[in-house]
């Protein structure tokens, strides 16, 4: 059986302006469609040419409003793929999606085309959440999504954002409820993050936003750890929760460390042990594939330890831990080169940590502080 490869295509523009992009940079009045068929596709065949001999087993289509890429693209690019590749017989072909009515006037088309899983947008069933968040779509709209989606796709995922300011836990217990009635076989579910130079940052820096502290959060955590796996999808990695079988596959090759050719602007890549980055702005992108044949920035070869490291990074997050044979072979390194031992014990100690044989894993106990775990058993130098 040969090898299995992911891939990921970046969608870069913007259906209207949002809190997250950089307006200048996604918004567009008009796309030439046949120009962007035409650059994608040649990005891919780069990539396939420097993987030869894989099968894809995911297919990924992010960015910023996948979901409208004119559906002729997302075929042409799947058939590609499978042209170049092959898809493996369980191919997940995933598209991302926000709640809105035009992106989901879409979804019985795209699915006709092939893709077969759905990740939504939601955030949030709370209008005034919503409005805090700075999201388009209103509750009413995500609900339609859902159950839209549910009508057109086997697989469908959506996300949720927890511990904002002033959610109590009877408030998201009651949020996380009607979430997990949908019976959709996957859920995102994130805790509120404030990160430097964001709009949210400069709130909490004059005081006008409190998120819930540390001990408020690993409550909220705790009880949707406890709320999930009542209803079947127990938690398989930190924010992520699905039914047995109904992990994200594209995902877990980014947890286990496994290749994944990133194509579009701004895609990110990991094969044969280097790191990849495409041109982030559309024009760049489309002058480099014009110039070169592919849009690469960026093609680095990492060391055997930033390759251990970032398995080990990534894999930690992951409920099953990581195989430290496997990261060994994969590197290129005895254990002791990226792990430091006299803290994994300590931290089995503590309960935050299990090595069994060759897999270490950390405990529902460590999730909660996780960056902690991380910064002490992963050596870096």
């Amino acid at each position: 059986m040969s090898a299995a490869v992911a891939l990921y295509i970046h969608w870069p523009f913007c259906a209207l302006k949002c809190p997250y992009c950089d307006f200048n940079s996604h918004v567009r009045e008009s796309v030439d469609q046949a120009a962007w068929q035409s650059a994608l596709l040649a990005d891919l065949r780069h990539e396939a040419a420097l993987l030869p001999g894989r099968r894809v087993s995911s297919i990924f289509f992010g960015g910023g409003t996948p979901s409208l890429m004119p559906p002729a693209t997302v075929a042409a690019l799947i058939a590609e793929a499978e042209r170049l590749w092959g898809l493996t017989g369980t191919c997940e072909i995933t598209l991302e999606a926000n709640p809105n009515s035009v992106e989901v006037a879409n979804f019985a088309v795209l699915a006709d085309v092939g893709v077969n899983r759905v990740s939504i947008g939601v955030q949030s069933f709370d209008a005034a959440a919503l409005q805090f968040l700075g999201r388009a779509h209103d509750a009413d709209e995500a609900r339609r999504a859902i159950a839209t989606a549910q009508a057109h796709f086997a697989r469908v995922s959506f996300d949720l954002i927890y511990a904002r300011p002033g959610q109590s836990p009877s408030a998201w217990e009651g949020e996380l409820g009607e979430a997990l009635a949908y019976g959709t076989d996957h859920l995102s579910l994130y805790q509120l993050t404030i990160e430097p130079g964001t709009r949210f940052w400069a709130l909490a820096a004059k005081g006008d936003l409190v998120v819930p502290d540390g001990d408020a959060g690993a409550d909220l955590f705790e009880m949707t750890d406890a709320m999930t796996r009542a209803a079947g999808l127990p938690r398989y990695e930190v924010s992520n929760h699905a039914r047995p079988g109904s992990e994200s596959r594209h995902n877990l090759t980014y947890w286990r460390y496994g290749d994944y050719a990133g194509v579009g602007p701004g895609a990110h890549g990991r094969r044969l042990g280097q790191a990849t980055e495409r041109h982030k702005k559309p024009e760049n992108f489309l002058a480099a594939v014009d110039r070169n044949g592919h849009g690469l920035k960026v093609e680095n070869d990492l060391t055997p330890l930033q390759r251990a490291n970032e398995a080990l990074l990534m894999g930690l997050r992951l409920r099953e831990g990581v195989d430290l044979v496997r990261t060994e072979a994969m590197s290129g390194l005895g254990r002791a080169a990226f792990l430091d031992n006299a803290a994994v014990e300590r931290l089995v100690g503590q309960g935050l940590v299990v090595l069994d044989a060759d897999r270490l894993r950390v405990t529902d106990a460590g999730t909660l502080l996780l960056d902690a775990v991380l910064a002490e058993v992963v050596r870096t130098n």
